[in-house]
């Protein structure tokens, strides 16, 4: 059980440097439709975040706090991102209205 939970852990920081780096370099001009398809993945991960959480439910008090814990930060992310697209797009609106 030891050695499954390094191997988990070194995945997940090594998934925070890889994600790191590939948004560091991102150019501005892609970073909205990017930021589209990035709430598209994180739709699904609610999707699998709610999915272990039903799977756990039996399994104890930590396997729950982590899985609510998923679903809610999932969720955060995706209303971010689409606060953050929602204004992003909306600087490339004319004034006025015409």
């Amino acid at each position: 059980m030891g050695a499954d939970l390094g191997l988990t852990l070194f995945i997940f920081v090594l998934s925070i440097f890889l994600g790191v780096e590939l948004i560091a370099k991102v150019p501005s001009q892609l970073h909205t439709p990017l930021m589209s398809g990035s709430n598209a993945i994180s739709g699904i991960t609610i999707v699998g975040a709610l999915l272990v959480l039903h799977q756990t439910a039996g399994g104890g008090a930590l396997a729950t706090v982590l899985g609510t814990l998923a679903v809610i930060t999932a969720a955060i992310n995706v209303v971010g991102g689409y606060l953050v697209t929602d204004r992003m797009l909306g600087m490339f609106k004319k004034k006025g209205g015409k």
